[in-house]
């Protein structure tokens, strides 16, 4: 076997011996409450269809009068042919749903950050970053080339420090909103004021926002009520408006600017424009259809109610994120395999997705979910924790006995 091989294979038998080794699972039909994986079917909380709108037969309408119109494929970059009229409509309605003055819609949102970053600055200038931000802020300002500084998470008077001493030309502040693992909301408005005070841009990742946060879903600047041309905010559209991509939406010349020079725009082919069809009908639903944020708050707080006498603790979030912290990493397994013992899926998450240390139980909620459904999950934990209790509680006797 070749070295590099030999490698390998031991890195992949580390990773199992840690409990740290993933394993995908065959998922059939539609997205929903209820899902099929493997040949069974459980109660979901583990995807991020916030709104429900997945399997909406409005989407599914949509996009099939998009694929109609347009066929599947766009078959060239956006600056070639493929940016058909319902993407520049689509463009449009982001712009005007989260009052900025333009958008530009991207493949994936990964995609979205790594083009941004880059495109706004490089070798002799800064990026600041939460120590808790999704890969690809973190990956898109290693690849910009500028200095990156990492500051403690959501710590606005650590960050002032290190704006205060930075003398680059160009600085940008890079933040989720919504933090995806955590479930908690980023100071938007004291890093806004940091940002007009400093003279530094903000760079806005609301991947878990856009359509769960502010009124009728339209993300976590418009629930900080925040307007700055300081700002470029991306949103992703594989979430809470249930399809796929991405858009970034900010001061017009910004947005021209990363049309120009975002690589990650320039450079690939443009999305299928039946997808944009579909999520023309998203962003109307979270219009018109206010109830599921609206009803998303109601199960938040039932299920935060129900686990609060739990041996493990939810860290504090009001959005569809609820992190359940277990610690140890083949616990959060056990508890996982518990649960779909019981027909429920809870993704079990661990390390590098999280710090050492802080392995959890990662319930995603969604405005599909009922009330009921929410109980059958708090039932269900409790459960496993007595059974947790009562195990431990017998190792203990085996060892004074010892």
């Amino acid at each position: 076997m070749p070295e590099l091989l030999t490698e390998i294979r031991d890195q992949l038998a580390a990773l199992q011996e840690q409990k740290l080794l993933r394993k995908r699972r065959i998922v059939d039909g539609p997205q929903g409450p209820l899902l099929d994986v493997e040949g069974r079917q459980y109660l979901a909380f583990c995807s991020n269809d916030y709104l429900g709108l997945a399997n909406h037969p409005a989407l599914r309408a949509a996009a099939q009068a998009g694929l109609d119109q347009y066929g599947v494929g766009a078959s060239a970059s956006a600056l070639i042919s493929g940016h058909t009229s319902v993407v520049e409509e689509l463009e449009l309605a982001l712009a005007a749903f989260t009052g900025l003055p333009r958008a530009l819609h991207f493949s994936t949102g990964y995609m979205a950050n790594m083009g941004t970053i880059p495109a706004l600055v490089g070798p002799g200038d800064i990026v600041f970053s939460d120590r808790l931000n999704h890969a690809c802020l973190i990956d898109g300002a290693r690849l910009s080339g500028a200095q990156f500084r990492v500051y403690p998470h959501a710590d606005v008077a650590r960050l002032e420090q290190l704006l205060a001493k930075s003398e680059h030309p160009r600085k940008l502040v890079v933040t989720d909103a919504v933090f995806s693992m955590d479930g908690d909301i980023a100071p938007l408005p004291e890093l806004l004021a940091l940002c007009e005070k400093y003279d530094a841009w903000l760079l806005v990742d609301d991947a878990h926002g856009f359509g769960v946060l502010g009124p009728q879903g339209r993300g976590s600047l418009a629930h900080f009520g925040l307007q700055s041309q300081r700002i470029l905010y991306m949103g992703t559209l594989g979430k809470a408006a249930g399809v796929a991509g991405a858009f970034v939406a900010g001061d017009a010349l910004l947005i021209e600017w990363l049309l120009q020079c975002a690589r990650t725009y320039v450079f690939t082919t443009a999305s299928p424009p039946m997808l944009a069809s579909a999520l023309l009908a998203a962003v109307r639903l979270m219009q018109e259809e206010d109830w599921r944020q609206q009803h998303l708050r109601t199960l938040i707080a039932r299920l935060r109610s129900g686990l609060a006498s739990l041996p493990w603790p939810l860290l504090p979030s009001e959005t569809p994120v609820q992190a359940l912290i277990v610690e140890d990493n083949q616990l959060a397994l056990d508890l996982m395999a518990g649960l779909r013992e019981q027909g429920i899926w809870v993704p079990a998450i661990r390390p590098p997705t999280v710090p050492k240390g802080t392995a959890r139980l990662r319930i995603s909620l969604s405005a599909a979910h009922s009330i009921e459904q929410v109980d059958q999950l708090v039932s269900a934990l409790h459960a496993l924790a007595e059974n947790h209790a009562d195990a431990d509680s017998r190792r203990i006797a085996r060892s004074i006995v010892e």
